[in-house]
């Protein structure tokens, strides 16, 4: 025997008497202790519980005197509204009601009012009752959800009087009209004849939310930390935790008391405490007295206690160490690869049920891979066999295994199986691991999946760029080699006017053809980027519309095509982007005009849903063109695609339009619905909302575009001959060409190749000299924006009203923001659309005149 223990034996001889005595002792003692105190509580359990039985029925019996007296009322406003009596007739009559329930129950007890119609009808009318929403109310609600029973409130804080309330209401059987009584909780006390309580108990009654309605306490505090402390109470019923008859509660002045209630039928709750000094006074006076008995007893063991519970501590921290780690796995065997055996430590129920605790590894391996997937059954035994564990010893791997599907009951979930080795096992043993890794694995085949799907769709994207690229070189080729071709040409036919004005026609088409296609590729990217936003500011959406579809007119009428544009519109005035609605529309009809022949008809009709402040507008674009295939509607909104099905003809793009309209439509919350049918035509359907912009005159009309073109034709414009401008560019073509046609229309024009440049020759110039600025926005040494900034900030009286316009291949809403913020008065986009640019002189400088 080892000394340690021979040490302890002689010990535990020489106190094991003394031990004994002290136990039997104690434990007699405690037993006493413990049957004295439980009775005592138990007894006083069933006492407080029955008081507070007894004084809830007393209260129960004061409140079926108002439920009585309610109902009766309730029936009455019933019958008569039955008769078809008014309102004012049925507030008279709460009005006599009122004066009887006086007679009865006291001046000033109890507030009787009605709802009926959507207003209160009351006894003691009060100004606030017209604007009053009962309907938020909780005795309304109650009452409308009790369908006739009789419901109560807890208790809250009155409008009229300010004061806490508790109300009780009922609505009528057959009529939806409900009468309600407020009643102030003094007039719910019990009569402090009926209260009996034990010495120095405390009474509460409280509502269903535990605010107290009624106490009788020798507790002096605030309503405050009272009512705080009533709901520490109603927590501990509420829990479970003030249920035993030993449970108790630590109150305001830190005596402890038990707690003994009873729930009314209404959902109040009558509550009676009492202190356990009180009632386990004979209790402790035992208590005392056998604790210092003890007290010397006990002191003589605690030490070799301690001593014991510090080694025994030790020893269960590293057994709790070995469970945690052994309870990540599911089964634990330990084998011997050299006599082939195992030891089961943990297993599997499965195992448990087929195999002994002890017994050939053959065995193991059989009846551990029943369970396995059948395809990987095979590659299981081969990798934990006895001789590829011993190959892995002699490699020192000290941790191999790997993931098997195994079947838990009727499904099939992850586990990994592993062989661990170490030197402190005993010699030619390992220990073989199972472990469920369901969750692990589904996350690594997940992230697998979402690997390949990201590869197969890069693949697809760059299979689908690659016919976009195939598509654009084509589409972009063809108007280059019109330009360069009939460039060649009218070098060739320079002194033959006719043929010249032909081909620069067909230039100028190829041109903007062209213009189109690199606009719709930069929104495309743009767009995927994330980087469009929308503009929004006030416009007229007939107007803008009616401007878009100017330009299809010459179109249709060259193609023989019908074009009709229609509207029903009650506001036209709106909040939005005018720009993106202009792309839009420009988007849908070139495409409509591109899939339709001649005699094909194409319309245009907008109307509004409803007038209100923020309206849905809709705009169906309709042709009676080739169509699309069922096929294709699926893919008409995808990036680079186009429909060639049955298509007599090619037709240029990018295959980017029906994108851009998908997007922006999107952008702006709005819907976007496509029907087709092939050799029947299509039909565009986008619904948007927009917000309303109130002007002077609104108007509802069917208007066709010719008349709007009609008026603009009739106007008189501003005339520009002999104006002087400063022309700020970098490129010599452009400013060539700037100056030629500016020139042809009367200009003077003062050349300036920076913007330091413009900036100087401004400076140089008398007041009111030059009539505008056209400033490009990249130059060198200065840009266009500085520039503009620069001349803004001069101390001239023409330097804050000269007319400042960008022109500018920088085309995006920031660079219009830049442009704005710059000081500049509009915006004139590249290639330069020339009408516009002097349409847009005439207006500004026409202005400038007006303000001089």
């Amino acid at each position: 025997m080892k000394p340690g223990r021979k040490k302890w034996k002689r010990l535990w001889k020489k106190l094991r008497l003394y031990i004994v005595v002290i136990v039997f002792l104690s434990l007699l003692g405690g037993a006493f202790h413990a049957v004295l105190r439980e009775t005592l509580l138990k007894n006083f359990q069933d006492l407080g519980t029955a008081l507070a039985k007894s004084y809830a029925w007393e209260e129960n019996n004061n409140l079926t005197v108002y439920e009585t007296l309610l109902t009766f009322g309730t029936q009455s406003i019933n019958v008569r509204l039955e008769q078809g009596q008014s309102p004012q007739e049925i507030e008279s009559w709460l009005g006599m009601y009122y004066e009887q329930l006086q007679s009865v129950l006291g001046e000033n007890t109890v507030d009787p009012y009605a709802v009926f119609q959507g207003q209160i009808l009351a006894a003691n009318p009060w100004e606030g009752d017209s604007t009053y929403d009962f309907s938020q109310t909780e005795w309304y609600q109650q009452a409308m959800a009790a369908d006739g029973d009789v419901v109560f409130t807890d208790v809250y804080i009155d409008s009229i009087y300010e004061k806490p309330v508790v109300t009780i209401a009922q609505k009528c059987q057959s009529v939806d009209a409900v009468l309600a009584f407020d009643i102030f909780p003094e007039n719910l006390r019990i009569y402090s004849g009926a209260l009996s309580l034990p010495e120095k108990s405390s009474f509460y009654l409280c509502d269903r939310t535990g605010i107290l309605i009624y106490e009788q306490s020798d507790l002096k505090t605030s309503e405050e930390e009272l009512q705080g402390y009533l709901h520490k109470i109603l927590a501990g019923i509420e829990d479970g935790s003030l249920a035993g008859y030993d449970a108790h509660i630590t109150d305001l002045s830190g005596e402890d008391r038990g707690v003994y209630y009873y729930n009314m039928s209404n959902g109040w709750i009558a509550i009676i405490t009492a202190p356990f000094d009180t009632i386990l006074a004979k209790s402790d006076q035992f208590s005392l007295l056998f604790g210092l008995v003890m007290l010397l007893s006990v002191a003589g063991i605690f030490l070799v206690a301690w001593r014991d519970l510090r080694l025994y501590s030790q020893v269960e921290r590293t057994n709790e160490t070995v469970r945690v780690l052994g309870n990540t796995y599911y089964a634990l065997y330990r084998v011997d690869y050299q006599n082939e055996t195992y030891e089961m430590i943990k297993g599997s129920d499965y195992i448990r049920s087929r195999l002994p605790y002890t017994g050939p590894y053959g065995d193991l391996l059989q009846t551990a891979g029943e369970v396995l997937e059948k395809r990987t059954y095979e590659e299981f035994q081969a990798s934990f066999s006895p001789a590829s564990i011993r190959n892995l010893v002699a490699k020192r791997v000290r941790d191999y295994g790997g993931d098997f599907l195994r079947r838990f009951g009727d499904e099939y979930r992850w586990v990994n199986v592993r062989i661990l080795f170490d030197e402190s096992l005993s010699p030619d043993e390992v220990v073989l691991c199972f472990r469920e890794v369901e969750q692990e694995k589904q996350q690594q085949l997940r992230e697998r999946k979402l690997l390949e799907d990201a590869l197969e769709n890069a693949r697809r994207s760059e299979k689908t760029k690659e016919a976009f690229f195939n598509n654009m070189s084509h589409d972009m080729r063809t108007p280059l080699n019109a330009i360069l071709g009939l460039s060649e040409l009218v070098r060739q036919h320079s002194d033959e006017p006719e043929k010249v004005n032909g081909y620069m026609e067909k230039v100028y088409y190829s041109s903007r053809q062209l213009l189109d296609l690199v606009n719709d590729i930069l929104d495309m990217s743009r767009m995927e980027q994330g980087k469009v936003i929308l503009n929004n500011q006030s416009f007229d959406l007939r107007q803008c519309i009616q401007e878009c579809a100017a330009s299809f007119y010459l179109q249709a009428e060259a193609e023989q095509k019908q074009f009709q544009v229609e509207f029903d519109l009650h506001n036209s005035t709106v909040l939005g982007d005018a720009f993106r609605i202009g792309q839009i529309i420009n988007n849908l009809l070139s495409n409509a005009f591109k899939f339709t022949s001649e005699g094909d008809r194409v319309s245009v009709f907008v109307r509004q849903f409803e007038e209100k402040n923020c309206s849905q507008f809709q705009i169906i674009v309709q042709d009676t063109g080739i169509g699309m295939s069922e096929e294709f509607l699926p893919q008409l909104f995808e990036p680079y695609s186009r429909e060639t099905t049955f298509s007599s003809k090619r037709v240029s793009g990018t295959g980017l339009g029906m994108s851009i309209v998908k997007n922006l439509v999107t952008q702006m919350s709005g819907q976007i619905h496509v029907d087709s049918k092939l050799g029947e035509g299509t039909t565009f359907t986008i619904t948007v909302p927009f917000t309303m912009v109130r002007t002077e005159k609104e108007e509802t009309c069917l208007e066709p575009v010719e008349n709007r073109e009609t008026e603009k034709k009739n106007e008189s414009p501003f005339s520009l001959e002999g104006k002087k401008v400063l022309l700020a560019e970098d490129n010599m073509v452009n400013m060539e060409i700037a100056t030629e046609i500016l020139s042809m229309h009367g200009l003077e024009v003062v050349q300036a190749w920076n913007g330091q440049e413009a900036l100087e020759q401004f400076k140089a110039s008398k007041p009111f000299e030059f009539d505008a600025i056209l400033m490009d926005m990249q130059m060198p040494v200065m840009d266009g924006c500085e520039s503009a900034r620069n001349i803004r900030g001069l101390s001239r009286p023409d330097a804050k009203i000269v007319p400042i316009l960008a022109v500018t291949a920088n085309a995006f809403a920031e660079d219009i923001s830049a442009t704005t913020a710059a000081g500049m008065d509009a915006h004139i986009s590249k290639p330069i659309d020339f009408n516009i640019l002097c349409h847009t002189l005439e207006r500004l400088v026409g202005k400038k005149e007006q303000a001089k």
